[in-house]
């Protein structure tokens, strides 16, 4: 079997060789996450074309490479993947690519001590680094190096979008900041499906609580969900949070565990882990991504928000 996929690969490879790409032509990028592919479309504008694998609602731990994917990565001129174990699914094959095409995990430029390590995962990191808007900076900064050695020629043109990009990085991080302060001392408390929130969590001053570990592979036993009612009714914590890319049926499991002990549990909204917001819209970018998950989580822990968001873009008011 691993001889056959090892074959069919080659084949593939073989047959979507890209020639040589003019150089007033769009720079050919594939990347993994959406997340990912928003930053390079900021950075390179018109410059480049940039195919993202992982849409909405996509789980990146469980995501396999398709046949398209697999000729996209090999006509591309740049593979941008994520790193740190975030598509699991797909590390041999990056590695096997990467030995034949122009191939960067971006997320694998963090220095060791700015990661949270992952207590499942012997010698693996949480790669939910996007969930802090100066831990990402340093991402969009590899994107920007990577893009550039890609395309010389338009280095002034990345560095001025990319500029422009840190700006706004900024401007969500003080956004955060200013209000997750507002949410009362009691009320501190994130909880959610999987553990995607920690470095938020870190980043902001709010403890997290997930039913799953750093990856949805995870199992969410009875005992761990049994736990976590009884710690949330202790706590008289009364909001929840669900997943776009994640099953709620764990949180709905919490809220029926809870309301047999007369405690009420509500969920609180949903929030954008793995994946942003549909293709078009202001949360389908990142910036509106990290808007909408900020406004929402202060908002229902007790925090006065504005209700569109910081920039008065998001799709619903809170």
């Amino acid at each position: 079997m691993i001889s056959r996929r090892i074959a069919v690969f080659g084949m593939l490879v073989a047959l979507a060789l890209p020639t040589a790409s003019r150089a007033d032509a769009p720079l050919r990028v594939v990347a993994t996450t959406g997340m990912i592919a928003d930053v390079a479309r900021r950075i390179g504008g018109d410059l480049v074309e940039v195919k993202g694998l992982m849409g909405p609602g996509v789980d990146p731990h469980s995501y396999r490479q398709t046949r398209t994917d697999i000729v996209a990565m090999t006509r591309a001129d740049l593979v941008l993947w994520h790193g740190l174990y975030l598509e699991a699914q797909m590390e041999s094959f990056f590695h096997d690519l990467g030995r034949k095409r122009n191939v960067v995990a971006v997320a694998e430029v963090l220095a060791r001590d700015q990661l949270r390590s992952a207590e499942s995962y012997a010698d693996k990191f949480d790669p939910h680094v996007w969930m802090t808007p100066i831990l990402w900076k340093d991402v969009v900064t590899e994107i920007q190096r990577a893009i550039t050695q890609a395309r010389p020629d338009s280095a002034k043109v990345f560095a001025a979008n990319a500029q422009r990009l840190q700006a706004d990085l900024d401007r969500l991080a003080t956004y955060a900041e200013s209000a997750m302060k507002r949410v009362p001392q009691g009320n501190r408390v994130l909880m959610t499906a999987h553990d995607a929130f920690g470095y938020y969590g870190d980043s902001f001053g709010i403890e997290v609580l997930s039913i799953q570990g750093i990856s949805t592979a995870s199992e969410a036993g009875l005992n761990r969900i049994g736990r976590l009612v009884d710690l949330l009714v202790e706590r008289q914590i009364t909001a929840v949070f669900v997943e776009s890319s994640v099953s709620d049926r764990s949180i709905r499991a919490l809220i029926e565990g809870a309301a047999a002990k007369g405690h009420i549990l509500e969920i609180g909204g949903e929030l954008f882990s793995d994946a942003m917001g549909e293709d078009g819209t202001y949360e389908g970018t990142y910036v509106g991504m990290m808007d909408h998950n900020i406004t929402v989580i202060a908002s229902a822990l007790g925090a006065q928000v504005p209700a569109r968001g910081m920039d008065n873009k998001l799709s619903v008011g809170f």
